[in-house]
């Protein structure tokens, strides 16, 4: 594999693969006295469903005050009949018609449309706290609003921690946004350092994501290169949307979070560790300088995440399953093949190159997967992908958002052109 050229302006001085100091945000939540209200980005998607599976769980603590959908109309229109927020945004005109044309009769929201509108609704003074859970690149500018506007950010939108993590970081900082983690593996380990204010942090040698291993963790090499869409889509724990699952196929999503959980927390890729979980009941674990492993145990529910983070600084009690040790019997864990499935070390050499070749690596993994998903790539073209896309990026500074995306855009365009030249 070509090395990836180290980009050293966006690196900080002496620390190459650092990604700032402690935590990402302050953690100091305002008491309001009243529901929180709740703008949910990505509504109709599986956190978005379990969020709202959530908030009617506890009407008396939430108003939900805002959705956000893109192309699922009738699910967004179903909901909305339910919830009755004051705003929804979708991604089109067209759409936003549709929509109309479904809510029940005397129920009239502003409908907003498309980035601007997701960003103005993440923004709104009305709103206390804000779910980001759209898939993708398309996460970041919402995000970015939501930050710089001071909210409670959920943030399951890992994508724009990957694209700009040193932009919401800065933002935070001057905002006084609070960001929670709603993926398992960070919101674990958010909730093993000592939840509230993260008193053990200080005190990290090793953080330890676990991965389930998804659909081909005993997988052959040979059998990979034949993988089907339906075959990846087929997570053995997660019901996830169908990005995510082929990024758990590839441990794509694995080396994100990898990205993530050094943005976060502020350590570097030297000090985070993946291991292979099966179970995915043990969700992270914290290794402290005194020896201490801490480990987060739970269903494989993402609704134990979100309430965490709704409920955050306190705990909502909630209806899921309960972990039954003696039922499980064992828990084990193994070495994730990296050989086999490249996707991970990509990640950490992107991190490690400086803050561009994260951009690069999240666009090229976005278009292949698109790609795959479609049939027009096979599975293990994807990291093939990832790997020219990277190998091909000299690396550049990220001033602001408009930097970033249009470098996304950019590295978009070089690999369709990158794939159509393959077929």
């Amino acid at each position: 594999m070509t090395p990836i050229p180290t980009d050293h302006s966006t690196a900080p001085a002496g620390l190459p693969d650092a990604c700032g100091t402690g935590y990402i945000s302050s953690l100091t939540v305002p008491d309001t006295g009243r529901r929180r209200r709740l703008a949910l980005l990505g509504a109709t998607g599986s956190i978005g469903v379990s969020t709202l599976r959530v908030a009617a769980e506890h009407p008396d603590a939430y108003e939900v005050f805002a959705l956000a959908g893109a192309t699922n109309i009738r699910l967004l229109a179903e909901q909305a009949a339910a919830f009755r927020p004051a705003v929804l945004a979708v991604l089109t005109e067209e759409g936003a018609k549709a929509l109309a044309g479904l809510l029940p009769a005397g129920y009239r929201p502003d409908i907003l449309v498309g980035p601007h509108g997701y960003a103005a609704m993440a923004a709104m003074p009305e709103v206390d706290l804000v779910v980001s859970a759209i898939v993708g690149a398309a996460g970041l500018t919402p995000t970015l609003a939501a930050v710089a506007a001071g909210k409670i950010v959920a943030l399951a939108n890992k994508e724009s921690l990957v694209l700009a993590g040193d932009l919401i970081r800065t933002a935070a900082a001057d905002s006084g946004a609070v960001i929670l983690p709603v993926d398992s593996e960070h919101n674990a380990l958010f909730q093993a350092l000592g939840g509230a204010g993260l008193p053990d942090l200080p005190l990290v040698e090793q953080l330890v994501l676990t991965a389930s291993g998804g659909p081909f963790r005993g997988t052959n090499r040979e059998s990979l290169e034949a993988v089907t869409p339906a075959m990846a889509l087929n997570h053995p724990n997660w019901s996830m949307g169908p990005k995510i699952s082929v990024d758990s196929a590839t441990l794509m999503n694995k080396g994100l979070e990898v990205i993530e959980a050094c943005r976060l927390y502020g350590l570097p890729v030297a000090r985070v560790e993946v291991v292979v979980h099966p179970q995915s009941i043990v969700h992270s674990l914290a290794q402290l300088h005194d020896g201490s492993l801490l480990a987060h145990l739970g269903p494989p529910d993402m609704r134990v995440a979100i309430a965490y983070c709704l409920g955050y600084p306190r705990r909502l009690s909630l209806s899921v399953p309960r972990v039954d040790l003696v039922t499980l019997a064992s828990l084990t864990f193994e070495a994730p093949r990296e050989d086999d499935f490249p996707c991970l070390g990509l990640a950490r050499q992107a991190l490690a190159a400086g803050s561009s070749h994260t951009v690069a690596l999240n666009a090229a993994n976005e278009v292949a997967v698109d790609l795959f998903l479609n049939g027009r790539l096979r599975f293990m073209d994807i990291p093939a992908a990832i790997a020219e896309a990277l190998s091909a990026h000299a690396g550049q500074p990220l001033p602001d958002a408009a930097a970033v995306m249009d470098l996304d855009v950019q590295v978009r365009r070089e690999v369709a052109d990158w794939a159509k030249a393959r077929q």
